[in-house]
């Protein structure tokens, strides 16, 4: 008689005994068996993402002293080893493949910082630009100086009107224009005296290098020669120009003077 047709007094169907296997593990019928191995794998994977135990979910091939997997349908299942209650030995899962060695990320640098790092050496390009471009400008004021120097100390028209220039602080490059200006009024004589022209004819006639009334000079000669005469080269010529930056301005100067259309010189 069957043992799987007896009932117990209750009513029930008495549960037919399975004899344990190796390791303690209890393995079902191949029916229902196959239906728990995939519940109770399911309940590990559960278990395993709770817990944060990594599983693997392989085929793997047993030791010779360990509880082969389960079998479905005649087939290995790759089921989860906890679902036989196995946790096979790392070392002998050979089907997982080592991962590759994790190659350190080279980070380059920052977009903000090589732009800043950029225009830090611009500027200091450009800082060195700028001293270099100011040494260059002191060294030809130097010279200049030395020219002009050298211009007063010989004497002459040429040193009157650097001396002149000095005095009035202006610079250097005006001495052309100033010697054109002496040379149309005065033809570079200090003493030269007009008198033909309607100024002469008032009494009060144009003197000296630059050709000034005595009431321009007076007005107009620098503070620090002031108490030259008016035939005084240099102290003429720091009246004329003066007058004549503050009447017709500095370009009318280094011009030369003032000039008709045809290009002619035009008196002051």
């Amino acid at each position: 008689m069957s043992v799987a047709g007896h009932r117990l007094p209750s009513g029930h169907r008495a549960r037919p005994e399975v004899a344990p296997e190796r390791g303690g593990a209890v393995h079902r019928a191949p029916g229902n068996g196959h239906l728990r191995a995939h519940v109770l794998a399911a309940a590990a994977t559960v278990g395993a993402v709770a817990t944060g135990t990594l599983t693997a979910l392989l085929p793997g091939t047993p030791g010779p002293s360990e509880p082969a997997a389960p079998v479905v349908d005649g087939t290995a299942s790759p089921v989860l080893a906890a679902s036989a209650g196995v946790l096979w030995d790392a070392g002998r899962l050979t089907a997982v493949t080592p991962a590759e060695t994790m190659v350190p990320v080279a980070y380059g640098v920052d977009a903000g910082d090589r732009d800043a790092a950029t225009e830090q050496r611009v500027a200091s390009v450009e800082k060195a630009g700028r001293l270099a471009t100011q040494l260059a400008d002191l060294h030809a004021q130097e010279q200049r100086a030395q020219a002009s120097r050298a211009l007063i100390r010989r004497g002459g028209l040429d040193g009157w009107i650097a001396e002149a220039l000095k005095i009035m602080n202006l610079p250097p490059d005006l001495a052309p224009g100033v010697k054109q200006i002496i040379m149309s009024e005065s033809g570079g004589n200090p003493r030269a005296v007009n008198t033909w022209d309607s100024n002469a004819r008032r009494g009060t006639p144009s003197q000296g290098l630059m050709q000034t009334i005595p009431a321009t000079f007076r007005a107009y000669v620098h503070p620090d020669v002031a108490g030259r005469p008016i035939s005084d080269p240099v102290a003429n010529i720091t009246a004329g120009v003066r007058y004549m930056i503050d009447r017709y301005g500095m370009d009318t100067v280094r011009a030369g003077g003032r000039s008709s259309v045809a290009g002619n010189y035009l008196g002051y």
